[in-house]
């Protein structure tokens, strides 16, 4: 049976300095990260031990902590794809002209985007989504790593606003990081995800207008 594995940095931990420090990395990565990994596959462990002896006593607790530790996962591995050394900038292409479409400018998505992070109440995310129903980009509040999000919508662009993303450097100035992160973001990363998801079609005719 296929499992969980915690995917290596494309770049070295001090890459992304000074807007992200390489302590910060190392130990979000290492740790943080890794014991997201280590949780979605003790949970699947344990569903499949519920199936063996026919007993779902634990049923939602185990598929919550599947869900919490899984999405984790994900959002953590996109967010790593996300960055890259000398980054910055703005997309160009046809992920441009969506984000001026949808948005208005592209300045108007990034302090649409910031603001989402920054009012997240607790732990979350903040995120630039495609809605295949609609066809549309939008940004999203994603609490913890899994609630809020809409059931199509799929993450391009992720913005960790945990704690653990920011404290050792910015300990409460929270929003300096989600200024700064705008220095290191891959938009060729973000572009090819947008490319490759705009095609997905959720075959629910009529739920939506053109």
């Amino acid at each position: 049976m296929s499992s969980y594995n915690l995917p290596d940095l494309r770049y070295d931990y001090g890459a992304l300095e000074p807007h992200i420090s390489g302590k910060i990395m190392e130990l979000h990565h290492d740790k943080h990260h890794a014991n997201y990994v280590k949780g979605a596959n003790q949970a699947l462990e344990r569903l499949g031990e519920a199936r063996d002896k026919e007993d779902f006593t634990r049923i939602g607790a185990l598929e919550k902590a599947l869900a919490f530790n899984l999405s984790g996962h994900v959002l953590h591995s996109l967010f790593w794809q996300n960055l890259k050394p000398k980054g910055g900038g703005r997309p160009e292409g046809e992920l441009g002209s969506a984000i001026a479409q949808f948005f208005g400018s592209f300045e108007k998505m990034k302090r649409q985007m910031v603001e989402s992070a920054s009012t997240i109440m607790g732990s979350g995310w903040s995120a630039l989504v495609w809605e295949p129903l609609a066809g549309r980009l939008l940004t999203t509040q994603i609490y913890d790593h899994q609630s809020n999000l809409s059931q199509a919508g799929v993450p391009l662009l992720v913005l960790d606003a945990w704690e653990h993303a920011y404290y050792l450097q910015y300990q409460t100035r929270k929003t300096d990081f989600f200024e700064a992160v705008w220095n290191v973001w891959n938009w060729e990363d973000v572009s090819d995800r947008f490319a490759a998801v705009r095609s997905l079609d959720v075959a629910l005719a009529g739920a939506a207008t053109a």
